[in-house]
Protein backbone atom coordinates (compact mmCIF):
# COMPACT_ATOMS: atom_id res chain seq x y z
CA UNK A 1 0.00 0.00 0.00
CA UNK A 2 2.84 2.42 0.73
CA UNK A 3 4.29 1.86 -2.75
CA UNK A 4 0.99 2.94 -4.28
CA UNK A 5 0.90 6.02 -2.07
CA UNK A 6 4.48 6.85 -3.01
CA UNK A 7 3.73 6.53 -6.73
CA UNK A 8 0.66 8.73 -6.40
CA UNK A 9 2.66 11.32 -4.49
CA UNK A 10 5.37 11.32 -7.16
CA UNK A 11 2.77 11.72 -9.90
CA UNK A 12 1.28 14.77 -8.19
CA UNK A 13 4.76 16.23 -7.67
CA UNK A 14 5.62 15.80 -11.36
CA UNK A 15 2.35 17.40 -12.45
CA UNK A 16 3.01 20.28 -10.06
CA UNK A 17 6.49 20.83 -11.50
CA UNK A 18 5.16 20.81 -15.06
CA UNK A 19 2.44 23.33 -14.17
CA UNK A 20 5.08 25.69 -12.74
CA UNK A 21 7.50 25.13 -15.62
CA UNK A 22 8.86 28.33 -17.20
CA UNK A 23 9.04 26.78 -20.70
CA UNK A 24 8.81 23.49 -22.67
CA UNK A 25 12.49 22.71 -22.13
CA UNK A 26 11.90 22.37 -18.42
CA UNK A 27 8.99 20.01 -19.05
CA UNK A 28 11.20 17.78 -21.20
CA UNK A 29 13.89 17.82 -18.50
CA UNK A 30 11.40 16.76 -15.83
CA UNK A 31 10.20 13.90 -18.06
CA UNK A 32 13.75 12.70 -18.75
CA UNK A 33 14.67 13.03 -15.08
CA UNK A 34 11.75 10.86 -14.01
CA UNK A 35 12.34 8.17 -16.64
CA UNK A 36 16.13 7.98 -16.33
CA UNK A 37 16.25 5.96 -13.06
CA UNK A 38 13.88 3.34 -14.50
CA UNK A 39 15.88 3.07 -17.70
CA UNK A 40 19.12 2.64 -15.76
CA UNK A 41 17.55 -0.10 -13.63
CA UNK A 42 16.33 -1.95 -16.73
CA UNK A 43 19.79 -1.77 -18.29
CA UNK A 44 21.42 -3.09 -15.11
CA UNK A 45 18.88 -5.93 -14.85
CA UNK A 46 19.46 -6.88 -18.49
CA UNK A 47 23.24 -6.84 -18.02
CA UNK A 48 22.94 -9.14 -15.00
CA UNK A 49 20.62 -11.44 -16.97
CA UNK A 50 23.06 -11.64 -19.91
CA UNK A 51 26.02 -12.24 -17.59
CA UNK A 52 24.26 -15.11 -15.81
CA UNK A 53 22.99 -16.59 -19.08
CA UNK A 54 26.50 -16.67 -20.57
CA UNK A 55 27.95 -17.99 -17.31
CA UNK A 56 25.55 -20.98 -17.31
CA UNK A 57 26.28 -21.94 -20.93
Amino acid sequence: MTLLNTLLFLQVDIEEKIKKAPDKGYEIGVFIGTMLPFIVLVIIAYAIYRYNKKKNQ
